[in-house]
């Protein structure tokens, strides 16, 4: 029963990240500022959260994890700023493609800071993904409808799932705070340092405009956080995995039903490419080990047949 409810929750998380980019065109607003009504609303939604879980209990977070959440905010904002930045350059489906490199950008990342050793079956998968990034370039290059400023999307992009490795690696060592209550600092913080630099016309915002913004905190920041945390502590690892490649699939079709945007061939193939790579790494699949472990067991069955008929 609790497997059923944590996949209904981790679908329908992943159901709302696919459309925030939808939201963030629909806002009419730039990057940075949308980033911070993602923030300031968003922080609003997790204040209550966080009231209704008991999360601001004596010990919930220490100075020095305070500070690593604060380094991680910096990271969550500019990942992104960066994505925002990249949706109306590359579509919304390249450039949330194009983002699902972060697994490889969190293995070079561990490789460099924690001595973690790539092995030959990562290389591989790395490999694949790269093959599938120069496909989707090339795709967007050879003139499908994309803007001129196509290539610039595309490391947009990487810079986003760059940054969202970043946020990963503090996370590491925040186990222990509860989820909401990290959230919520980097939220709040995220608002803080965005404001100055935000250009916010308020005096020209529509209704609509503000219905909008207010989704993108409450809805796909508030509700698609409590949503996640709430399927990762029912559902195991794996699935958990398996069910956050719904988000890519997503943004494509919403970015083809909304926008028009097709994914060309080439796109297509190369987005396949990088999400099969992102799965495999995240499911650690070894072909060799694999085929050699198929082998073993239809050698073994073998003999059990033979034996039996002795």
């Amino acid at each position: 029963m609790a497997s059923a409810r944590g996949t209904i929750e981790m679908t329908l998380a992943m159901a709302i990240a696919g459309t925030t980019g939808w939201l963030v065109m629909l806002s009419g607003q730039d990057a940075i500022a949308a980033v911070f009504w993602r923030c300031l609303f968003g922080a609003v939604a997790m204040l209550i959260v966080c009231f209704w879980g008991n999360a601001f209990r004596r010990g919930a977070i220490t100075v020095r994890q305070l500070f690593l959440a604060l380094a991680g905010g910096v990271a969550l904002v500019m990942n992104w700023v960066l994505l925002f930045a990249a949706y109306s350059d590359a579509s919304i489906g390249v450039a949330t493609v194009a983002y699902h490199t972060q697994p490889f950008m969190l293995t070079a990342l561990s490789a460099l800071l924690f001595a973690e050793k790539i092995t030959l079956a990562k290389a591989g998968w790395l490999l694949l993904a790269f093959v599938g990034l120069l496909l989707i370039v090339t795709g967007g290059e050879s003139g499908q409808g994309y803007g001129e400023h196509y290539l610039r999307g595309i490391l947009l992009a990487l810079g986003a799932a760059f940054c969202y490795a970043g946020v990963a690696i503090t996370a590491r060592y925040l186990k222990t705070v509860a989820p909401q209550l990290l959230v919520l600092i980097q939220l709040t913080f995220g608002a803080l340092l965005l404001l100055p630099l935000s250009k916010l016309n308020v005096s020209d915002y529509h209704i609509n405009t503000w219905l909008v913004l207010i989704a993108l905190g409450a809805v796909h920041t508030g509700l698609m956080s409590t949503l996640l945390y709430a399927a990762i502590g029912k559902l195991p690892g794996n699935l958990v995995a398996a069910l956050s490649f719904l988000y890519p699939v997503i943004a494509v079709i919403v970015d083809w039903a909304v926008f028009d945007h097709r994914l060309g061939l080439w796109q297509f193939s190369g987005g396949l490419a990088i999400l099969l790579a992102a799965a495999a790494s995240h499911f650690n699949w070894t072909p060799g080990r694999k085929l050699l472990m198929t082998d073993t067991a239809k050698t073994k069955r073998q003999r059990g047949e033979r034996q039996q008929y002795r």
